[in-house]
């Protein structure tokens, strides 16, 4: 573990931060992202662009001369937090992280119009990937037009541009798709705000983005960096959790006295603050390796990505049950915080599998005496 990553923010995050927050606390009012599960994202398009072009986060993680904000990973994480805080219906995470990873890989113009929020990609992967290996494997016919099949994938419906992994005899490449050239097929999924839909390309014309070189080396990027800036978005959502349930029970009275007051759950929130500190320290580590490109990224990645993500939910559990009656209500925001949190949690990569990758980095033998 290094010793010299900041845990705290410095001024300008904190700015950053506060930027962030007010434009989504005047533009990201919990109805309007419940709409989202009647079908009406209308929500999305508005403030998605005062995000990535109003206030340029879009070319956060993109460098200066390639047309980007030259941000680092700690920044992404600081949107991140607050996204997570407001459960934003935005392509942040897909598009801003995930995507422009990838394309950073090769010398694409594509990277720029991300950069100022003009075009909007995703990668053709589930959601639930991990690896590289999890991600399907496209094909080109003589004529070089791309054909395949993604399931489960994660912010397509905003994307006008799709990256698709093609296999070719050099190795695999990165082909941007139009959007307009697939069959994109929403699906049911337990979290709205962040829908995923099943992908199908018959002979698309694309362009090459990231050559066969470079290919699997920039998925790799692209899903580990996702994985490890999750976590700060878990962290976010995690916060407000904890910090709205316990202003509901300050007011809350019950047997004439403040529910707040109870013993069994002030040690109920104590704990759940420890693990949101926790989840905070281990999301910021992480987003630091990856912003001073410190040795420790896998490490790092692993520890934040199983960590947060139950600790997201554990939080929004108990949000849930602590509200009591009203906690269980539609009309209510928690369970948007409920639905995002274990959606997440099986997002690129389980709990499970991270801690598995830990033991291996940490030579931790699981199963032996």
């Amino acid at each position: 573990m290094s010793e010299d990553i900041l845990l705290l923010d410095t001024d300008i995050e904190t700015a950053l931060r506060r930027t962030v927050r007010d434009l989504l606390e005047a533009n990201c009012d919990p109805g309007m992202v419940a709409r989202a599960y009647e079908g009406d994202r209308t929500l999305t398009a508005g403030l998605w662009k005062a995000l990535a072009q109003d206030l340029g986060l879009a070319g956060l993680l993109i460098p200066e001369n390639r047309g980007g904000a030259g941000g680092s990973a700690r920044d992404a994480a600081v949107v991140l937090e607050e996204l997570g805080r407001f459960v934003a219906p935005v392509p942040f995470l897909t598009s801003s992280v995930i995507a422009a990873t990838v394309l950073l890989a090769g010398d694409s113009g594509l990277v720029g119009a991300v950069a100022e929020g003009r075009t909007t990609a995703a990668l053709l992967a589930p959601f639930t990937a991990a690896t590289a290996a999890g991600v399907p494997l496209f094909w080109t016919d003589d004529a070089g037009r791309v054909s395949g099949r993604a399931t489960s994938v994660a912010g397509v419906l905003d994307a006008d541009m799709l990256l698709a992994a093609v296999e070719t005899s050099s190795g695999t490449e990165i082909h941007a798709i139009p959007a307009t050239a697939a069959i994109i097929t929403p699906v049911i999924s337990l979290d709205m705000t962040r829908p995923l839909a099943d992908v199908v390309i018959e002979s698309g014309a694309g362009q090459v983005v990231v050559p066969a070189g470079a290919g699997v080396a920039a998925l790799q990027e692209g899903l580990e960096t996702g994985a490890a800036l999750l976590a700060s978005e878990q962290a976010g959502l995690a916060e407000w959790c904890l910090e709205t349930t316990v202003d509901y029970l300050k007011m809350r009275r019950q047997f004439g006295r403040v529910v707040g007051g109870f013993q069994a759950l002030k040690h109920r929130l104590a704990d759940l603050f420890v693990e949101m500190e926790m989840a905070a320290a281990s999301s910021r580590y992480a987003a630091g390796v990856i912003a001073t490109g410190d040795p420790d990224i896998p490490v790092g990645t692993a520890v934040a990505a199983a960590y947060c993500a139950d600790v997201a939910v554990k939080a929004a559990e108990e949000a849930v049950q602590l509200h009591g009656g009203i906690g269980m209500t539609w009309e209510y925001p928690v369970h948007l915080y409920l639905k995002r949190a274990k959606a997440d949690q099986l997002g690129l990569g389980s709990p499970g599998y991270h801690r598995s990758v830990l033991a291996r980095l940490v030579d931790i033998r699981l199963g032996e005496e």
